[in-house]
This record gives C-alpha cells, structure tokens and sequence, in this order.
C-alpha cells in the first residue's frame, strides 16, 4: 500500500483536459467566500501567490467584490492556467519551487483536497510568506458527498462482497486548525459553510464532478474499476435513500476555509 494516498499525473492529466467544458461552479463559491474574507481585512496585499490557479476565477470574483487587481499577482498549478494575464508558474502543490518570504498573501481556491501530505504542503505555503503574511485556502471538506458514498459502498457490500474507495477522504474541520498550527501558521483559524445544492437526477451529479474535474484521483494500488453494476444499484440507492418533498435530490456541498499567518499576528477587520 501507497503512503501517498493521490496520483498527481493522473490529477495534472484530468486537469488537462478540454472535454466535458470545465465548469467552475465549486471554485466560483469558493473564490466569492474567499474574496468576501478578503474584503474584510484592513491591509492592502502587494504580492500575492494563488495556488491550484487553473483559471481567472479568483478576478473575476474580485471584479465583482469592486476589489481592485493585486499589483504582483503569480497564479501557480500544475498544469498552465486557461486563461489569465496574470504571471504564470508551472507548479505542484506539494513542491513549491518558490523562494521563502517572498509574498504578503497567498490564496488557495480548491486543490488542498488532493494533496495526501497536508501538513507539508501548509509548512510549504508558510515558508514563502513574509512573517505576517496571510494564508487564505477554502477546498471542499467536511461531510462533502456522503450520500453518494453511502450509496457507493452500500451497493458495493450488496453486489461485490467488499467495498473499495471510491470519493477522496475529506479533512474534517476538528483537524484543520491543528493542521494549520502543525504547519506553523500564528492565529489559525478554521471554519466550514455547507452550499445548498439538489439534483434532479443523481447521475447529472457524477457529469458535473467531471465537469469540474473534481472526480476522484487516487493512488493506483487504491483504484478498483467501478462496475456498471455497482454504479447502476448506487444511483438506484441514491434515488430511494435521499429524496426531497420536490422530488430533487439533496447533495451535501461542504467548504473548508483556512487562515493563518506565517509569524505573531491577528486578524484586523472592518
């Protein structure tokens, strides 16, 4: 068994992809949430890093917050961001190439929820703030998902014998301020909001996580094929398990959002 519980090719190749159309949904309600925390802090940040920046999702919502634009701005992925203006770099959220104490802000929409060392990947960010620059992150936690899980093993157990992974673990927000302070970060602080969101039809949701490229990447001694089966009796299940009075179909949406500083500091807000 794999101690990295990810495959980064595997997730810089599902993010390479054109087809289905990316759909920003998820990094869109993230970077508002983000940038809203933004709005509220008293200081004005020069050189800003974003990470997992596979978009202009992060200017847009500051567009739309009437922020103005950073005046260093350097987006970061692993793969080469569609479409922006802003400094480029080709990197991986587990190794940043980047030299320490050289940003005010770095801000992470989505992609801490594929990274298998979490703790090195936070001391990482850390490194490359000023002494009191600010860590803003926000990536799908909590609960996320549990009802397709449910379903998922459920009907696995009945049609198979066994259950194999099939959704990423989650970071529980218990954790993530302890992670944060193992990271070394001063005043972390962690807090969770759920995004109200309901299918019609269940299978739409498995086209959408695709779409949003946000369907699981796990290690190869941890991927088992999923069969049509299986698949079939978990949507099944969905159906019969979680339906509203509407007759949509609940699907639990929840956010994690980090913050730390990287020396002694505290949080001035308007």
């Amino acid at each position: 068994m794999t101690s990295q519980p990810f495959d980064r090719r595997l997730l810089r190749r599902r993010l390479e992809r054109r087809r289905p159309p990316f759909e920003p949904f998820l990094r869109d309600q993230i970077a508002v949430r983000l940038v809203d925390r933004l709005g509220s802090i008293r200081r004005r940040f020069l050189r800003v890093l974003e990470l997992a920046a596979v978009d202009d999702t992060l200017e847009r919502a500051m567009a739309e917050a009437g922020l103005p634009p950073f005046a260093q701005h350097v987006k970061a992925a692993l793969v080469p961001p569609w479409r922006t203006g802003a400094m480029r770099v080709v990197a991986d959220l587990e190794l940043l190439p980047l030299a320490p104490g050289r940003f005010d802000l770095v801000v992470v929409i989505g992609g801490l929820q594929w990274v298998g060392d979490l703790p090195g990947a936070l001391a990482q960010i850390r490194r490359v703030l000023v002494r009191d620059g600010l860590l803003l992150a926000g990536f799908p936690g909590g609960a996320s998902l549990v009802e397709l899980r449910t379903c998922l093993v459920e009907a696995e157990l009945e049609l198979v014998g066994g259950a194999s992974p099939r959704v990423a673990p989650m970071v529980d927000l218990r954790d993530a301020a302890a992670l944060l302070q193992r990271a070394g970060f001063a005043s972390p602080v962690a807090d969770l909001e759920a995004v109200p969101l309901a299918y019609r039809e269940p299978l739409q949701l498995l086209r959408d996580l695709r779409a949003m490229r946000e369907t699981a990447v796990l290690a190869a001694d941890l991927r088992r094929p999923l069969r049509r089966a299986v698949l079939l009796r978990a949507l099944e299940l969905y159906r019969e398990r979680f339906s509203l009075p509407d007759g949509t179909h609940p699907v639990t949406v929840e956010l994690l959002f980090l913050a730390g500083f990287g020396g002694p500091q505290t949080l001035k807000t308007s």
